[in-house]
């Protein structure tokens, strides 16, 4: 005799659509969003050829900061366009989500040798919100 007999019946839902993104997708769209404006600010310091920019030499990824400066001004205004986009929740916004961190992540490990607190914090930050949009959203069972 099987069990099934005694199981409920198992029914597919779809998930309602939801005007606005919760849980952990909050959290990485406030993380992208933050991350974003601090890459810009890391842009326009590289851009400007600020003095807290130390070049070191010999390094195998060397380039002109003001050639970095560009990279991060641009990615930084992806990212924040991206963290803005994940507050609707939308499945295509998690995608763009966890790509633009990664290539922000990409880009910090290379600006690591020009200022490595900074990089390394925003390294964290790409990190926490590809974790938070690869953990899945919840649903909400009735």
């Amino acid at each position: 005799m099987t069990s099934s007999a005694t199981e409920a019946p198992r029914t597919t839902r779809v998930p309602e659509p939801r005007p606005f993104a919760t849980g952990w997708t909050i959290f990485a769209a406030i993380m992208l969003t933050a991350g974003g404006i601090m890459a810009i600010f890391q842009g326009i310091a590289g851009i400007t050829k600020d003095s807290l920019i130390i070049v070191t030499r010999h390094y195998v990824y060397s380039m002109n900061t003001t050639g970095w400066g560009w990279i991060h001004l641009i990615l930084g205004v992806v990212v924040l366009l991206a963290g803005v986009a994940l507050f609707s929740g939308a499945a295509w916004a998690r995608a763009v989500g966890v790509v633009v961190a990664g290539l922000g992540m990409i880009a910090n490990f290379l600006w690591l040798p020009y200022y490595p607190f900074w990089a390394i914090v925003l390294i964290a930050i790409d990190a926490f919100v590809i974790w938070a949009l690869c953990v899945g959203t919840t649903r909400k069972e009735a």
